[in-house]
């Protein structure tokens, strides 16, 4: 029963993460990035701070963390939900939820080389499966079709977009930050730094905010507006990023970050719900892969051992 509860814990900040996208897509082209990006992050770090003082634990950033606490907030907070509310602008929920959750590829390359994490073959079949299924999620058929030869050229696409270029910056600043909350919660709580880290990478946002001139100061939206950025705020950001970044300072991180694959489904599924999106046949497959990627890369270690006692069972018996 605990095992259980504790994967739908670790299932839950990419479920909310994916809803929170959609949330957010009519937002930003209305209020801006930097507005939407403040939002998010200023409310949603003030209630996991409150959340940590009702809890009764350590609330603080320990002085010898506070260097990569800076680096953390900077391109967790700051870079990261600004290239991903600018990337929305151009590519909504659901493309942009796919170019954002290649990142676990970038985890798991980071996490071998630093923490030494073991990425075994059935691992690194179901990155490729994960990303190839993303890729069916993301982009055309008509452009899939072009890539594979089964169809004639594609005309007037750029497969490289401004929206699609924030996306990405948006992944590799989500992976390193990712990586990097490992240096900073050494003898500081994790929850806390999420909270803070929130606060303080809303700081450059909000300069940034003020002598941008090309979205209000303040957005006249709706009350249907502010509960879609409630949503986004205290939901897909404060529990999200809170339940995500305990489990990442815990976790082994290949594992865990693999699930990121999951947030185009639940990204699409909401957009299908909110927006009015619908799948294709060629996303169903993509969301078949993302399901069977993170299923071998979570248990790759139980998949692999039996196929490592076999060989060596042959060849004791070939000696």
């Amino acid at each position: 029963m605990f095992e259980k509860l504790n994967w739908l814990l670790m299932v839950l900040p990419f479920a909310l993460w994916g809803s929170a996208m959609a949330a957010m897509a009519p937002l930003v082209h209305s209020a801006g990035p930097e507005f939407v990006a403040i939002s998010r992050l200023l409310p949603a770090g003030v209630v996991l701070l409150l959340a940590v003082l009702f809890l009764k634990r350590p609330w603080g950033v320990a002085k010898i963390d506070w260097g990569w606490f800076l680096i953390f907030s900077l391109i967790d907070g700051s870079l990261f939900q600004f290239c991903l509310a600018r990337g929305l602008i151009e590519t909504g929920a659901g493309l942009g939820s796919v170019l954002i959750d290649s990142q676990p590829l970038i985890v798991a390359l980071l996490a071998r080389t630093i923490f030494g994490d073991p990425i075994n073959p059935i691992g690194w079949i179901g990155l490729i499966l994960g990303l190839g299924g993303i890729i069916c999620i993301g982009l055309s058929p008509e452009l899939l079709g072009h890539w594979f030869l089964m169809s004639q050229q594609v005309s007037e696409f750029n497969l490289l977009t401004d929206g699609q270029a924030w996306m990405l910056c948006a992944a590799i600043a989500m992976a390193l930050g990712t990586v990097l909350i490992r240096f900073t919660c050494k003898e500081s709580d994790p929850i806390a730094v999420t909270g803070w880290h929130m606060i303080f990478g809303s700081i450059p946002l909000f300069v940034f905010h003020l002598f941008d001139n090309d979205w209000p100061l303040f957005p006249s939206w709706s009350f249907y507006d502010w509960g879609l950025m409630a949503y986004s705020t205290f939901l897909g950001s404060a529990l999200a990023y809170g339940l995500f970044f305990w489990f990442a300072s815990r976790k082994e991180l290949t594992s865990f970050s693999t699930l990121a694959f999951l947030t185009p489904v639940f990204a699409l599924i909401s957009g299908g719900i909110w927006l009015g999106e619908r799948l294709d046949f060629l996303q169903w497959v993509g969301v078949v892969f993302v399901l069977f990627s993170v299923f071998l890369v979570s248990q790759r270690g139980r998949l692999w051992e039996p196929l490592i006692s076999h060989q060596d069972d042959m060849s004791e018996r070939g000696a």
